[in-house]
């Protein structure tokens, strides 16, 4: 690798702090709005949210988990009744505004989305069901979005929050595409956290470790970055700018990615260009059929 893909491409466990697995947040260099925190928790196990000048979005990767939280006017406790996998569909989410404190327990792995702000929003609770779940793209660029924490779901300050689960063989994140320019009406400005797990298709007999998918980053006219990588559970992907795309899911493993972005613009809004050389692959969609695997983990017995 060179020296600007481990800037920017970090592997499992390159990032722990205390007890959390991975950490991105105002301590990283060069790196603004936003931040993402991996635990993993056994019975009896805690983590702390104790900074408080970031909104949040609790994420169950698998398990359930209590949240205890204080802000204005008071404290709470919320469940997480989570999910057996990333993979097992949608699952309840808690957005936790900034000026909150908040210990996580439970058993699993939980993953927290943050960004820095001093706009306060009130708390929220989306149950799984309340998830809007997005069929994207087409043929073998089909893929499950779950759009818990995107501007037309979630009243947050900065935060933008969706996962992606690409099944074995499809493509996502593409055509190419960036979000590092201010162009109102076309484009806008946010830094994006890629959080990576992958996994044998259901009833595969190959161990867990193994699955991996590829990911892609190249340079813009806003900076030069460069990420060719083979991904696996855990890895984290900082795009701070440059074309992002394609992630692609290796045959026999489907692929999920977390998504957290934010940034410096007014408007909280997700914008994007595709790269003029690919822009074109999206007519192709037109005429082909979802991908028949889709949804995955929607009444569909035994899918992980």
């Amino acid at each position: 690798m060179s020296s600007t893909d481990q800037r920017w491409f970090h592997r499992r466990g390159a990032l722990t702090q205390g007890d959390w697995e991975s950490v991105v947040d105002a301590s990283t260099p060069d790196w603004q709005h936003t931040g993402i925190r991996i635990a993993d928790l056994a019975e009896g196990d805690t983590v702390a949210l104790d900074e408080r000048g970031v909104e949040r979005i609790v994420v169950p990767l698998a398990g359930e988990f209590r949240v205890t939280h204080r802000h204005h006017p008071g404290e709470w406790e919320t469940r997480l009744h989570g999910r057996a996998s990333v993979f097992a569909g949608p699952t309840d989410v808690l957005y936790l505004p900034t000026g909150t404190t908040a210990e996580i327990t439970g058993t699993g792995r939980v993953a927290v989305a943050e960004a820095p702000t001093a706009e306060a929003r009130p708390w929220q609770y989306i149950p799984a069901e309340a998830t809007p779940v997005e069929l994207r793209g087409a043929g073998a660029s089909s893929r499950q979005v779950h759009n818990f924490g995107t501007p037309q779901a979630l009243d947050a300050a900065r935060l933008i929050v969706c996962e992606v689960i690409t099944p074995a063989e499809n493509w996502s994140s593409y055509p190419p595409h960036k979000h590092d320019e201010h162009v109102p009406g076309h484009e806008s400005r946010l830094e994006e956290i890629y959080y990576f797990e992958a996994a044998p298709v259901a009833d595969a007999a190959a161990p867990g470790d193994a699955a991996f998918g590829m990911f892609s980053t190249y340079s813009s006219p806003a900076g030069e970055i460069d990420i060719n990588a083979m991904v696996r559970s855990g890895d984290i992907a900082l795009v701070p700018f440059g074309y992002h795309g394609p992630a692609v899911a290796a045959p026999g493993y489907d692929l999920y990615y977390l998504n957290v972005m934010a940034g410096p613009d007014p408007e909280r809004e997700w914008l994007i260009s595709d790269d003029p050389a690919h822009a074109w692959v999206r007519d192709t969609w037109n005429g082909q059929k979802m991908d028949p695997r889709l949804p995955l983990g929607h009444d569909t017995e035994g899918q992980h």
